[in-house]
C-alpha cells in the first residue's frame, strides 16, 4: 500500500519543534548597593573599630594595601558587574588585583569561587575624581538556581600607589576585610584570611552590583536615610527594614524582584543646600542630588520606596513641611520622566518623640509631612511605617521596639531595633510594588 505524503505544514511543525529553544531575554538587574555619601570618616558609622592602624592619614586614604569588602548580593545570576566610585575623591585612584569570589567564613573565601574582575579588558583601572567605573562582566559558573541564595560575595581589590581621600559608605553594617596598612600590597587572588587581618564596618569604593537576570526581573530601591540603612539593627544580622521585605519579596515572587538598600545614615531631603566632597556634610548630598547616582543610573529599577524626612526637621535640617513636600514632588517627578512605569511609593516617616537631639517643632512637621504622604496622591502607594511602629498612647516608638541591636543599650528612641524593622518590613503591601504593567 502506498505511503501517503506528509503534508507540508506538518513537516515544518516537527522541524521547528525539533529546533533549539531560543534563549530567554536577559538584562543587567542591580543587586546590591551601598550609596556612597562622601569621602572617610566623614558620616554615621556604627561599631567601627579603631582603624587608625590601617589608615594613619585620612587625608592619604589608602596606599598599596587591599581591601576584601563583603556584601550580599540580592539574587544572583551566571553574570556580574561591579561598580567602583571615585565620586567624593580629590585625586585619581587606580584599582588593580580586583577580584570577586563567594564568602566561606571570615575574610576566607569558598574554594574554587574567586573570579578575576577585569575593566575594558584590563587588569586595572584609573578613575577620576568624581567619576566611577562599571567592571567589564564576570562569568559565575558555579551559581546554580537557588543554591546560593543568600550567601555573601566576597569583593577584592588592591590600590596601586595612594588614593587620597577614600570615597565610602559608612554604616555597612557588615563585617569586612583589610590587609594591613600602608605597604601591605596586592591580596585580593588570596583565597584564605592570612593577608586580611583587621575588620571594618563600612564599605569603600565599592557602590553597585549588577546580576544579569531575565528580562521579567525588576529592582526595588529602598531610598531614605538611617531607619533604611539600618541604625540599632543587628550587626552582621540582615535585619534593616529592606532585608526583612526582600525575604518577603523572594517568599512571594521568587528572584523575579531584587530588593536594594540606598540608605544614608543622617541624608535629608532639601539639605544641605551644597555639598562638595572639600566640604562634606555627614548625611551626604540630599536626596535630590544624588537621585541621579543612587536610583537612576541602577539597572533596571521598577519601584522605589522612599522613606525621608525626620533629618530635614532635626536641629541640622530645619525645613518647612512645605519644602520637604516640594522636594518630593521634584524626585517623584523625575523618577517617573526617567523611568515610565516606575512604582513610586512613599513611607510614612517614624517617631523622633523622646529623641534627646529632636527639634521642638519636629512631631509637629513629621505629622504633617505624613498626611501629605497618606492623603495628597503623590504616590502611587502608602507603606504605612508610623503606624507599624508607633505607640497609640505616646506617639513615641513601641516600647519594645527602642532597645537597640547593633551593640545593646537602652537605644535612642528614633532608630528601631531589629524587632521595630521587622514590623516596617512587613507592613509593604507586595502587590505595590509590581511594575504597572504587570498589574
Amino acid at each position: 500500500m502506498p505511503r501517503r505524503a506528509v503534508p507540508l505544514f506538518i513537516l515544518l511543525l516537527t522541524m521547528y519543534a525539533a529546533l533549539p529553544a531560543a534563549p530567554a531575554a536577559l538584562h543587567w538587574v542591580t543587586s546590591w548597593t551601598g550609596s556612597a555619601h562622601g569621602p572617610y570618616p566623614t558620616g554615621n558609622a556604627s561599631a567601627q573599630p579603631n582603624l587608625s592602624s590601617v589608615f594613619p592619614a585620612p587625608a592619604n586614604g589608602a596606599r598599596d594595601q587591599s581591601f576584601r569588602l563583603i556584601v550580599r548580593p540580592d539574587i544572583w545570576g551566571s553574570q556580574m558587574r561591579l561598580r567602583l566610585s571615585n565620586v567624593f575623591g580629590t585625586a585619581p585612584v587606580t584599582f588593580d588585583g580586583v577580584f570577586a569570589g563567594v564568602q566561606m567564613s571570615g575574610a576566607a573565601l569558598l574554594p574554587g569561587t574567586n573570579r578575576t574582575v577585569t575593566f575594558r579588558g584590563k587588569a586595572a583601572v584609573t578613575i577620576a575624581p568624581g567619576e566611577s567605573a562599571w567592571s567589564d562582566p564576570v562569568r559565575l559558573p558555579f551559581v546554580a538556581s537557588g543554591q546560593l541564595a543568600g550567601r555573601k560575595l566576597a569583593v577584592s581589590f588592591h590600590i596601586a600607589g595612594e588614593s587620597g581621600p577614600m570615597t565610602w559608605h559608612a554604616k555597612a553594617l557588615t563585617t569586612s576585610y583589610l590587609s594591613a596598612g600602608p605597604g601591605s600590597g596586592s591580596k585580593g587572588g588570596e583565597e584564605g584570611e592570612t593577608s586580611f587581618p583587621f575588620s571594618t564596618t563600612s564599605w569603600y569604593f565599592l557602590d553597585a552590583i549588577d546580576m544579569m537576570a531575565p528580562a521579567t526581573t525588576h529592582a526595588i530601591v529602598a531610598f531614605g536615610d538611617s531607619i533604611t540603612d539600618g541604625t540599632a539593627s543587628t550587626l552582621n544580622g540582615d535585619d534593616r527594614w529592606p532585608d526583612v521585605l526582600s525575604r518577603r519579596v523572594h517568599g512571594a515572587y521568587g528572584s523575579r524582584f531584587s530588593v536594594v538598600n540606598a540608605g544614608i545614615g543622617g541624608n535629608q531631603i532639601v539639605g544641605p543646600p551644597q555639598y562638595t566632597a572639600l566640604k562634606p556634610f555627614s548625611g551626604g548630598p540630599s536626596a535630590l542630588q544624588r537621585l541621579e547616582r543612587d536610583v537612576l543610573s541602577l539597572s533596571s529599577v521598577g519601584a522605589v520606596i522612599w522613606l525621608e524626612g525626620i533629618n530635614d526637621f532635626s536641629r541640622n535640617g530645619n525645613a518647612t513641611t512645605e519644602a520637604v513636600e516640594a522636594g518630593m514632588k521634584d524626585g517623584v517627578s523625575r523618577l517617573r520622566a526617567a523611568v515610565p512605569g516606575i512604582r513610586v511609593i512613599g513611607a510614612t516617616v517614624t517617631s523622633a518623640v523622646g529623641y534627646a537631639s529632636a527639634a521642638p517643632e519636629q512631631e509637629e512637621k513629621r505629622q504633617a509631612l505624613n498626611q501629605f504622604i497618606r492623603t495628597s496622591g503623590l504616590f502611587d502607594g502608602v507603606a504605612d511605617f508610623d503606624r507599624a511602629t508607633a505607640d497609640p498612647k505616646t506617639g513615641g516608638l513601641r516600647a519594645e521596639f527602642v532597645p537597640e541591636s547593633t551593640t545593646g543599650g537602652a537605644g535612642d528612641k528614633l532608630h528601631p531595633n531589629r524587632a521595630g524593622y521587622m514590623a516596617m518590613g512587613m507592613a509593604v503591601d507586595l502587590e505595590l510594588l509590581k511594575p504597572k504593567s504587570a498589574r
